[in-house]
């Protein structure tokens, strides 16, 4: 038995297909079709039932490729504890993060970081929380930021920053003539949202108390972009909710229309979550402290509530 055995079964078992598994890893397919054959011949069990379309994995396959995952990461971490050793921060890492961070927090850190540790050939992917999730207990990322508490079993989470709600209101709305605002001033038929899948929706609807599944027979529009949200909120057709950092390139006329809540405003936690396994851990902390030490000069929120993305 072999890592590089286990390692094409647990390619298999992702794509359920040999000739895909076999492109990932680099090599033949029968090249990868013969190794785990010999694995399986090895321990007298079949771990592919390879008869269905796609490939399904046994019982006792299920078991051996859960096992797999533990030996090859744990394979993994012996590089890391002499990449530690010798204070080495560099190679390969695969950073995830939402499309509501994405845009702003990116710019701030990214030329920073690449200056700082050139060693390191980080590979950003823009993905939703629910893709984040699977692909680092998947293995396909080392890291990535999100909206937290996600209460994940097998997921660390650091935070990084607290991001307050902002209101967008426009000149005609009801609460335009208020100074501030509160979470009970909202009403979510009033407020556009951003499309489903953002975990953003997810806590703007927590923070008006209203279900997930909440319809409205006069009027929808759920769209993907704040700047889309904002245009359609000078037409009149209602107000939105911004993250902080959003609302600092606003030109001074949008700006007007943002409306502050009373203290403690209600906030995003924005963390960088990894494994519980920590591969890579050098080049996750030294995300942490670059991220931490520039966004704690644009946001000084700490006294704050903070609104869960989790569904309600």
């Amino acid at each position: 038995m072999t890592i590089t055995q286990l390692q094409y079964v647990l390619a298999v078992a992702e794509y359920q297909n040999f000739t895909l598994a076999a492109e990932k890893s680099f090599v033949t397919q029968p090249t990868l079709s013969m190794q785990v054959q010999k694995l399986e011949d090895e321990l007298d069990v079949l771990i592919f039932d390879r008869k269905k379309k796609p490939i399904s994995i046994t019982e006792v396959g299920k078991k051996i490729v859960a096992q797999a995952k533990n030996i090859v990461n744990e394979a993994e971490r012996i590089k890391d504890i002499v990449d530690q050793e010798k204070g080495f921060i560099g190679g390969d890492f695969t950073l995830g993060i939402i499309p509501t961070i994405m845009p702003t927090l990116l710019p701030m850190f990214l030329k920073t970081f690449i200056n700082k540790y050139s060693k390191v050939n980080l590979i950003i992917r823009e993905q939703s929380t629910e893709q984040l999730i699977q692909n680092i207990q998947d293995g396909h990322l080392d890291a990535g930021i999100a909206a937290t508490p996600l209460a994940t079993e097998f997921i660390k989470e650091r935070p990084l920053y607290y991001e307050p709600f902002v209101g967008y209101i426009p000149k005609n709305h009801r609460l335009a003539k208020a100074k501030k605002i509160n979470p009970e001033d909202l009403d979510i038929t009033d407020v556009l949202l951003l499309k489903d899948g953002h975990c953003f929706r997810d806590g703007v609807i927590n923070l008006c108390n209203a279900p997930k599944s909440f319809t409205d027979e006069h009027f929808q529009l759920q769209s993907g972009s704040f700047e889309t949200l904002i245009n359609l909120s000078n037409e009149g057709l209602g107000m939105t909710l911004l993250p902080y950092l959003n609302t600092l390139e606003l030109d001074e006329k949008k700006k007007q229309n943002l409306k502050y809540f009373d203290n403690p405003p209600p906030a995003r936690e924005v963390s960088l979550i990894y494994h519980k396994n920590e591969l890579k851990i050098q080049i996750t902390e030294a995300i942490r402290d670059v991220i931490s030490g520039i966004v704690r000069g644009a946001i000084a929120f700490q006294d704050v509530k903070i609104v869960s993305p989790l569904n309600k």
